[in-house]
């Protein structure tokens, strides 16, 4: 008695009202093109390097856990041994998502973003010579916007790897820590038969300088720096 509901009728009976059948693929390739240049602009942006920083954005729209200080950013650069610059230092390639995440943020707000930034090993980044990268844009007055992670987390063992590098305590105490078990297993029965705590000292000292010239002549050869001084250099060797 009654005809079932043909949904895609329905549907294309709708589409019939608002937009002639001829104009469809019109419509659709305007839309995809716009789409494409959008997504281009914002490509350029972030590979561009930045004219000024300055983002006008509604605070209210703004996702809260997503703001962070720059004391909070230098502290976990610094703790993971890692870099924090403008995005046109990244030298990979920028996922979709992050694209799509800056779009749906520029239209929310009714604005073009810039100037974004963003967190890396260096081996991600073009650094200039004198593991997960995070994609920021400047809100002002040192606070910046998360908009976009992607890649790999870091391993597990990072920070305790990097731990020796934060600053000169850090090395200095694990300078001194590895010397004192290396001579701790030591086979000092090798050069003396009955030693005493005078033979270990002795030792303990020729490991020291050992190993501490070794750091040293790493450290001036490769030109390192510490985390504290490299967390947003843009200079390799710090």
């Amino acid at each position: 008695m009654f005809r079932r509901i043909d949904v895609a009728e329905k549907l294309i009976n709708l589409r019939a009202k608002r937009v002639a059948e001829p104009d469809i693929i019109g419509e659709v390739y305007r839309i995809f093109s716009e789409n494409e240049q959008e997504r281009n602009a914002i490509t350029s942006v972030l590979k561009d390097k930045p004219i000024n920083s300055q983002n006008n954005y509604k605070l209210d729209l703004l996702d809260s856990q997503r703001i962070f200080h720059i004391s909070e950013i230098k502290n976990i650069c610094i703790t993971y041994r890692l870099r924090f610059l403008d995005s046109h230092f990244f030298k990979g390639e920028f996922p979709e998502q992050a694209i799509t995440e800056i779009r749906q943020l520029e239209k929310e707000h009714n604005n073009t973003l810039g100037h974004f930034k963003i967190v890396a090993p260096a081996k991600l980044l073009k650094l200039e010579n004198a593991d997960d990268p995070l994609l920021f844009f400047p809100m002002g007055n040192d606070y910046f916007y998360l908009i976009h992670k992607w890649g790999r987390d870091l391993h597990p063992f990072r920070k305790l790897l990097m731990w020796p590098y934060k600053n000169f305590d850090n090395l200095t105490f694990t300078v001194v820590a590895l010397s004192l078990l290396l001579t701790l297993i030591s086979p000092m029965h090798w050069f003396a038969q009955s030693p005493g705590i005078g033979n270990y000292f002795f030792l303990f000292m020729i490991i020291l300088n050992g190993v501490g010239g070794m750091v040293l002549f790493y450290g001036i050869a490769l030109g390192k720096n510490f985390n504290s001084d490299i967390w947003n250099s843009k200079y390799y060797n710090g």
